[in-house]
């Protein structure tokens, strides 16, 4: 062995070696009972961060210990396609050669797309193998691989036929730089500074106005309507009359709608139908006019009137200054407020109405809140249920719709003899009506759409494959909080509607990657840390149990770099006290399980019922998933009684003949079983350090977990180690050189062993 510790070495031959072997694979115990996780698949286009290495860390944890422990253990790797991140990346690259999309085509610009991946798109994959993740990548997939692909369109065709999807124009959020509809979680909130200006609507009767507050006037050009709340007494005689809408010469009438807040402004609203979401609703309930004032590239259309082409912002001024002029502002005031901004390019996204595609949500809700309700899904921790049951309760349909030419294709093709729309698994080459002249939908499904099949069609549905029979539905989901919504919900939905089960068993939640101010970590703010960075400086053990260590189930994850340097200076303890063991202790050929003495000396008992309790703790902690207690119960048992207390005993006891080889089977099988206990959350030094120590060829990954036999431990340990403290502090107070021997005396009414 090396005389230190060298992360980089022993990490670059290590990972090729597990891989090679197969020990990766579920196959390595092929009587075991199944147990899978599908991976949260990281964007295609992506590398990894923090927070990746937290959540595969977290996985990589629980997977190994499972393979350990003799279940057939998939962890099934992934990416997603990504579409819009994807197609903003290789637009970048055309736009290096003063190219678009659009000169290229679509057929063309896909097979760029293609290109890109096949020489760019993999690198997060290398990444993980960096980290140490044990995932299965001969079943390796991707969202938009030819079998997830033909799962998405039969998805697709099923939800309509069922009248589940339908397309109709409906408020969207709309990204006039991505030329898309956006996810909600493509849309960032924060606080922007803004105004709030109050303008007088006349009461076409003559009679006094009404006042609306707004914090977009351009947006008026476009209303319809005014509301109030209906048991606001400050419009009761309002309520019925119509207002000239200033600028547009427009009468519009006043109506009394529940959605009104009494607190914000006056307590009576300008309704946009066509540029907001709760106005949108009032229109309907009113059978308002819907009016479309502000166009897909941000600017105002032609029903604005004398403010036509005018940038959204720019008529946004204009229309305050013409108000002015009219003497129609009461008043403007600063008034901060969140804005929604496109997560890609951070454009103001624009809530705009348009025709898309969209599932109806709520015939799917009840079976994914029975299955938590039931206990055959739970959450881990078990709060995260109430965020899931309030977001269920306000699901909005979901637009599956998006503008844009990298992702799954709508199958949807329209007739343009007799208007007919067909939506087929199978591409159609001829109408009902006898017309060949068809053409398909040019926009894509909502990347979401194909991740929320993702753990059954990862496994071969919806073909009945071997692996979805016995994998599916899979055990345990590990993910953060800030997706409960936006996947985790969509998946049970999707699982439990087209397989009739709950997609996983537990959902394991963990939080947001902070600093140690506990500000999140990004790059906008400058705090975040590169795991990579990490892994070459420190070892990726080193930042594994780092962050399996400051991992708290369900709370935000705050990480300092000492704590990354304590982690690697653990591991150089373990490398030391492995190697004076082997070379200077002659403890070798320790058998890959069992072994333990049958008469142990005192200090054997006492460290091997240690053991036994710290093992059977460290089981417990992570059957409930709570890592951090469990490693750090297990760091302190390592370090302060197997390294500080028990080797320096046995140390002393080599002296003795008769008692030198009962010592080092207690050492030897007390230190197999640490670095068993230790291999899931710092892998690469463990499978070295068993290399030095194990007799056999196995590997530590396919290891048996400890199995440790009850041993009493005698009484008076616990007194020889406050003798020996004493001793050491008063060492320490007088200042007593190490080498100048002290004698100590011990009095006790007991008679003491020998």
């Amino acid at each position: 062995m090396n005389p230190t510790y060298q992360p980089d070495e022993v990490e670059a031959r290590w990972y090729s070696v597990w891989e090679d072997s197969g020990s990766f694979r579920p196959e390595v115990n092929p009587d075991g009972e199944p147990y899978c996780i599908v991976i949260p698949p990281p964007n295609v286009t992506g590398v990894l961060h923090m927070g990746h290495a937290l959540d595969h860390a977290i996985q990589d944890v629980i997977i190994r210990r499972k393979r350990m422990q003799g279940y057939a253990a998939l962890w099934l790797p992934g990416t997603d396609h990504a579409g819009i991140a994807t197609q903003n990346v290789v637009e970048r690259e055309l736009r290096k050669e003063g190219l678009s999309r659009h000169d290229l085509g679509r057929d063309a610009f896909i097979e760029q797309v293609w290109a890109w991946k096949a020489k760019s798109g993999n690198t997060i994959s290398q990444q993980m193998r960096k980290l140490g993740d044990s995932t299965d990548w001969t079943r390796e997939r991707f969202t938009f691989d030819e079998g997830l692909s033909a799962a998405v369109r039969k998805v697709f065709v099923t939800l309509y036929d069922e009248g589940l999807i339908y397309r109709a124009n409906r408020i969207i959020n709309w990204c006039p730089r991505c030329h898309t509809a956006l996810s909600e979680i493509e849309v960032e909130h924060q606080d922007d500074p803004g105004e709030l200006t109050y303008i007088h609507y006349p009461f076409t009767d003559g009679d006094g106005s009404i006042v609306v507050a707004t914090t977009r006037p351009e947006t008026m050009l476009g209303d319809t309507g005014v509301a109030v709340h209906p048991d606001d007494p400050r419009y009761a005689d309002a309520i019925g009359r119509t207002v000239m809408l200033p600028l547009m010469d427009r009468e519009i009438p006043v109506v009394a709608d529940e959605g009104v807040e009494f607190e914000f402004g006056t307590g009576a609203v300008k309704v946009t139908p066509a540029h907001d979401p709760l106005d949108f609703e009032i229109g309907r309930r009113h059978d308002l006019e819907t009016i479309v004032v502000i166009d897909t590239e941000g600017a105002v259309t032609e029903d604005g009137g004398e403010f036509q082409g005018m940038d959204r912002f720019e008529a946004r001024e204009a229309v305050r200054s013409r108000l002015r002029q009219l003497g129609a502002i009461e008043r403007i005031e600063e008034h901060p407020h969140s804005v929604g901004h496109c997560s890609r390019c951070q454009t103001v996204v624009e809530p705009l109405l348009s025709l898309q595609w969209f599932v109806e949500v709520q015939p799917l809700v009840g079976p994914a809140v029975d299955a938590v309700t039931s206990d055959r899904t739970r959450f881990i921790p078990k709060r995260w249920e109430k965020n899931y049951f309030h977001w269920m309760e306000n699901l909005q349909d979901w637009c599956i719709s998006r503008q844009l030419w990298w992702g799954h294709r709508i199958p949807a093709w329209y007739c343009d003899a007799c208007d007919e729309t067909i939506v087929a698994e199978v591409d159609p080459t001829e109408c009902a009506c006898g017309s060949t002249d068809l053409r398909q939908d040019d926009d894509v499904l909502d990347t979401w759409f194909s991740s929320a099949l993702w753990p059954f069609t990862t496994l071969g549905w919806p073909e009945q494959t071997d692996d979805f029979a016995r994998f599916y539905p899979t055990t345990t989901l590990v993910t953060g909080f800030d997706i409960i919504f936006f996947w985790v919900a969509r998946m049970i939905k999707m699982g439990v509607h087209f397989t009739d089960d709950a997609p996983f068993t537990d959902i394991v939640i963990h939080g947001m990657m902070r600093d140690t101010s506990g500000r999140k970590m990004s790059k906008s703010t400058g705090n975040a840390l590169d795991p990579l960075d990490l892994i070459e400086q420190y070892g990726a053990d080193s930042v594994r149990l780092a962050l399996i260590q400051a991992a708290a189930p369900g709370r935000d994850v705050p990480l300092d770099l000492d704590w990354v340097d304590a982690a690697r200076r653990f591991g150089n303890k373990l490398w030391n006290a492995t190697r004076f063991a082997t070379e200077f202790m002659d403890v070798a050929r320790v058998p890959i399980e069992g072994g333990y003495p049958d008469d142990p000396g005192p200090a054997d008992a006492w460290i091997l019922s240690r053991l036994g309790e710290v093992s059977a703790e460290v089981d417990r902690l992570l059957d409930e998933y709570r890592m951090s207690d469990a490693y750090d119960l297990l760091y302190n048992f390592a370090w302060a009684e197997v390294f500080d207390w028990y080797l320096e005993m046995a140390k002393t006891e080599a002296q003795d003949d008769e008692r030198a080889s009962t010592m080092r089977t207690t050492l030897g099988v007390v230190l197999r079983d640490v670095l068993k206990l230790f291999h899931p959350v710092i892998p690469f030094v463990t499978e070295e350090l068993w290399s030095n120590l194990s007799d056999g060829p196995d590997l530590l990954i396919t290891a048996p977990w400890p199995d440790v036999p009850t041993y009493e431990a005698p009484d008076h340990i616990e007194s020889l180690q406050a003798i020996v403290a004493g001793a050491r502090a008063f060492r320490s107070q007088h200042q007593v050189p190490r080498a100048t021997a002290v004698p100590v005396t011990v009095v006790s009414d007991d008679e003491l062993p020998a």
